[in-house]
């Protein structure tokens, strides 16, 4: 009878001698069942951060798929790595797992350059990714590719697709993010196909600062959704140690399986990454400051619905205060987010928040429903980026350490002449902050009219209806000459 993956691990021994199975986190026995207990899915795309496990996954999948992944054709086994460091690095941590488990080494033989079955019917090569035209034409049950970062093409991966004629044949990649992040290129291509969920035979899992599949990650902090495996790290200082000892560019991509920054990308890495004030995840409210507030609402099936406030030093740069979104993943409710932005606001005490023109109107008599007006900014998205980029080259920005507005930052494009960002990627998170920061850039840098007796009418009225919540600072945006009205960013 075939053993299941779990199975198989279970009368496994790990390299010190200790049980195989319970140094197996509940998060990798689950990829595991998916991926190899079955025949639904033909590729895997797993990508997570650096040290957590990903090379040991792929050649335990190896090893279960040479000896119970049994086919007519044969258990013709697979592992490519980037170059023959890595290839000789992969092939002793098999030989390595293979040596110290009796059950494996009675059925297996060690050679010099690859894991042969003692019966003839399989052998699990670990190859450099090289050579593209030898792999042409090679029939597998299982194929792992260790790190495809730095692939900018096809070929290799086209050169060695599974072949049609056995279901079982399965093409398993681990990753962190990519170094080239822009369509043609094999790791973005493929985050697009498992982000959009249209191909019911690849199984994506991802683990991302910004982004993950699996639920019982998304509210977790960003480091701990890039490092699945953090809780079994003996060292807790581990990635501490990394975040001063590297250039914050590999930092992120390694550590936070954040990708690098795209071709024609608008904004280059190093002004970005020194805005980012690490650790600062929220700024509470302070009493005296005046804050601006800038929403990108969302209709609720993909994109997220985004605010973000901030405010202005004396010294005239803009500060992120806090950046939130709607409370829980795609599909939602537009207007529960609302909802969720109006106690934010009332938190920093802000009156007024701007906004695009998505659904201008509806979110506009949603925000007035909580007592909040909603202003439609006159500013595009490409005006808003172009207007912030010489404040973020000028070092006049301070950002959170947000994951998910630094990698839209990023990952921003010249596309046509505007800034935008690439198909299939989203800027909500960005465009909210910022919007924010702008306004309050312009909050500082502006001479607003006096408070109207229209103001004073409308503030007395909330105070008789109990809506006092904003009696200690006054929001100069309500006045008629708003930012709104008066912003041009060309």
């Amino acid at each position: 009878m075939k053993l299941s993956s779990l199975q198989f691990f279970s009368r496994l021994k790990w390299l010190d001698n200790s049980p195989l199975l319970p140094h197996i986190e509940p998060y990798r026995r689950a990829l595991f069942t998916q991926a190899l207990d079955g025949t639904t899915f033909n590729l895997v795309l797993a990508g997570r951060g650096k040290k957590n496990a990903k090379t040991l996954d792929l050649c335990l999948a190896g090893l279960y798929s040479l000896t119970c992944r049994e086919s007519p054709q044969g258990s013709q086994c697979y592992i490519l790595a980037n170059d023959k460091e890595q290839a000789a690095d992969d092939l002793d941590l098999c030989k390595k797992l293979v040596r110290v488990n009796p059950v494996l080494a009675k059925h297996l033989l060690i050679t010099r350059d690859a894991i042969e079955r003692k019966d003839g019917r399989g052998v699990l090569d670990i190859l450099p990714a090289g050579d593209i035209a030898g792999s042409h034409g090679k029939t597998y049950v299982f194929c792992g590719f260790d790190e495809i970062h730095a692939y900018r093409s096809w070929d290799i991966l086209e050169a060695l697709q599974g072949d049609p004629t056995r279901r079982e044949s399965l093409m398993w990649i681990t990753t962190y993010a990519s170094l080239f992040n822009r369509p043609g290129v094999p790791l973005f291509d493929l985050c697009q196909q498992g982000r959009q969920g249209a191909d019911p035979r690849l199984l994506f899992s991802w683990y991302a600062a910004d982004y993950t599949t699996d639920p019982a990650f998304t509210q977790v902090e960003p480091e701990a959704r890039a490092n699945p495996s953090m809780a079994s790290w003996t060292d807790t200082t581990y990635l501490e140690q990394q975040r001063r000892r590297l250039p914050s560019h590999k930092f992120r991509r390694l550590h936070l399986n954040l990708p690098g920054a795209p071709e024609g990308s608008a904004f280059q890495p190093d002004p970005v990454l020194d805005a980012v004030a690490r650790g600062t995840r929220v700024r509470p409210w302070q009493q005296g400051i005046i804050y601006s507030a800038f929403v990108d609402m969302s209709g609720g099936s993909s994109d997220d619905a985004v605010l973000a406030i901030a405010h202005t030093t004396p010294d005239g740069k803009a500060v992120l205060d806090t950046v939130v979104h709607q409370g829980s993943q795609a599909p939602f409710d537009p207007r529960q987010a609302v909802g969720r932005f109006a106690g934010v606001l009332r938190e920093y005490h802000v009156s007024t928040v701007f906004g695009d023109r998505y659904a201008g109107e509806t979110f506009r008599a949603d925000f007035n429903g909580y007592g909040l007006a909603y202003e439609v900014s006159a500013a595009t998205t490409h005006q808003l980026y172009a207007a912030f980029m010489p404040v973020l080259n000028a070092h006049e920005a301070v950002l959170l350490d947000s994951p998910q507005v630094e990698s839209q930052l990023l990952g921003l494009v010249w596309r046509g002449g505007k800034i935008g960002h690439l198909g299939g990627e989203h800027d909500d998170w960005c465009n909210a902050a910022v919007g924010a920061l702008l306004l309050a850039r312009e909050d500082k840098t502006s001479a607003f009219p006096a408070e109207s007796q229209e103001d004073r009418e409308e503030q007395s009225a909330r105070e008789r209806s109990g809506e006092n919540w904003m009696d200690e600072v006054h929001d100069p945006r309500r006045d008629d000459d708003s930012f709104a009205r008066r912003v041009r960013f060309q």
